[in-house]
């Protein structure tokens, strides 16, 4: 299946590396090199079909990608964002992880890890909780006021849609499945992120505490998502706990 993929990257020599790639990958991507382009190009590329994948150089001139994300995220929770940076500090990472980036890719980078993140990105972003058959056909799991319909890829809380992006998601519909299931960080990660992903237990916390509020009407005192010290993380198991 061919998917739109636009790459923000202002390196000429980086950018014609990954259409290239991309391109070998049957995929096809529109490169801009610079905050403002990026921005003009997802306006129109929404008005037509939309991207499938955003891949984000954060160091960018002008507007930088920290802020294309942001500005991003306020108009689409869903199209998954692939940082790509030379900003390697674990700050930098959850920074750009709290804004609504899904995945990151540090420069230098191995290309096969790259396209591995790519694919991993693409097939949950259309599939978000399909089965190997990639067929979906479930009920809405209730739970309380929360309502998560993975058919619809909608999450209502006490009839209000929320704005949940790909990873928030599919954490959720994880937890949901499988409630009173203690989960560690490092199963997260295989799960949601895929085995491929050699990210941080970071990356989780981050996705948790924006996920929490989200959802919960006190993060501090969550409902939901309950944390199981020393392990990990949970959802409630009894309706009588979500009252």
């Amino acid at each position: 299946m061919t998917y739109r993929i636009l790459c923000v990257e202002d390196n000429p020599e980086i950018g014609r590396m990954l259409v290239e790639r991309l391109a070998d990958e049957g995929h096809h991507c529109d490169r801009v090199s610079d905050g403002e382009s990026a921005l003009i190009a997802l306006e129109g590329g929404a008005s037509v079909a939309g991207y499938d994948l955003v891949m984000l150089d954060l160091m960018l001139p002008g507007l930088d990608g920290l802020e294309v994300c942001r500005r991003l995220r306020r108009q689409d929770s869903r199209t998954p964002v692939l940082m790509v940076t030379a900003k390697a500090a674990i700050r930098d990472v959850v920074l750009g992880l709290e804004i609504g980036a899904d995945d990151y890719v540090t420069k230098p980078f191995h290309m096969s890890i790259l396209l591995a993140r790519v694919q991993a990105l693409l097939r949950r972003h259309r599939h978000p909780d399909a089965g190997d058959d990639g067929i979906v056909e479930t009920p809405p799991m209730v739970h309380g006021e929360l309502v998560i319909d993975s058919d619809r890829h909608r999450v209502t809380l006490a009839g209000h849609a929320l704005q949940l992006t790909a990873k928030e998601f599919a954490l959720l519909a994880l937890f949901a499945r499988h409630p009173g299931h203690s989960f560690t960080r490092g199963e997260l990660l295989d799960r949601v992120w895929g085995e491929e992903f050699d990210g941080y237990d970071h990356t989780v916390n981050t996705h948790i505490n924006r996920l929490r509020n989200k959802i919960e009407t006190d993060p501090a005192r969550p409902r939901f998502i309950q944390t199981v010290w020393g392990i990990g993380y949970r959802f409630a198991d009894e309706e009588r706990n979500l009252s």
